[in-house]
């Protein structure tokens, strides 16, 4: 056997230890991630656990009448053909993203999800026992400069994909047991999403729309958003414009902005979701 001092040991542990964890996470990120070489990489699951028949049974998402009634495509073109001068967010850059000009946020027209899981990390009424079903898009416009995701917000990490990919990614997620659909940093991308619902909705996607923001929106894009998303779950990073200006930017609008906004969003809460599920 061979003896090692007490530093040795500890040093030799420490090391063995984050050597596994490192391990762990590089290969739960690979199975999070989209795959690259799929046209349709995420069909309706056959052989998985589904939602229970009580949520859909009791809660209807709010986006179906709309869908059913023409009006979630007609939105989702509206916001689409506003990409010609952008104005999605309250940054207003008036890029013409749909000749393929970017951003502020760096986003063309062309979609970009940079993952697409179940996550549990979120609050306890999003995740239940199937967790929440999130969709992570590439590109923000707000670009703080302690974003923890900033390789996929300012990096340009994720995988180019379509309108029908998309769709399909909120099928995936339903048949996988996802109890929402929960796309994260979604104002940039709001007229694909909206297309992508309308269509997912036509093949049976029942789940509700979770709108996760940084919170800094145009009223304009929440009254286009009203009755389609089910839950709000914004950010509020700031209380003072120079800190915004400071972290995020030069959106000193932030604190302003914000705080008027919060009251245009009009979806249930995540408990109130939670009371008509469980």
């Amino acid at each position: 056997m061979e003896w090692k001092s007490r530093r040795r040991f500890l040093r030799d542990s420490v090391v063995a230890c984050g050597s596994f964890i490192v391990a762990a996470l590089g290969t739960l990120v690979a199975g999070c991630r989209c795959p690259a070489d799929s046209t349709r990489p995420y069909p309706p699951a056959t052989n998985m656990k589904k939602p229970r028949p009580s949520d859909h049974a009791v809660f209807e998402p709010a986006y179906l009448k709309l869908h059913k009634s023409g009006e979630l495509k007609r939105r989702g073109e509206q916001l689409w053909r506003s990409m010609a001068a952008c104005r999605l967010c309250p940054r207003e850059c008036r890029a013409n993203r749909l000749k393929g000009e970017k951003g502020f946020c760096q986003a063309s027209a062309q979609l970009e999800v940079a993952a697409c899981n179940p996550h549990f990390g979120e609050e306890r009424s999003l995740v239940g026992t199937g967790g929440s079903g999130t969709i992570f898009f590439t590109h923000c416009s707000l670009r703080c400069v302690f974003c923890i995701n900033s390789g996929i917000s300012q990096g340009g990490e994720g995988k180019v994909t379509g309108i029908e990919e998309l769709a399909a990614m909120m099928l995936h997620l339903q048949g996988i047991g996802c109890h929402n659909i929960n796309v994260v940093t979604p104002t940039h991308y709001s007229a694909h999403i909206l297309l992508a619902l309308d269509r997912a909705a036509a093949e049976g996607l029942r789940l509700p729309v979770v709108y996760n923001t940084c919170g800094w929106e145009r009223p304009e894009i929440l009254a286009t958003m009203d009755g389609v998303v089910d839950i709000y779950l914004p950010d509020f990073k700031y209380a003072r414009p120079e800190t915004a200006s400071k972290y995020s930017s030069a959106a000193d609008t932030y604190a302003e902005l914000t705080k008027r906004r919060s009251s245009k969003c009009t979806g249930r809460s995540a408990q109130q979701y939670l009371a008509a599920t469980v």
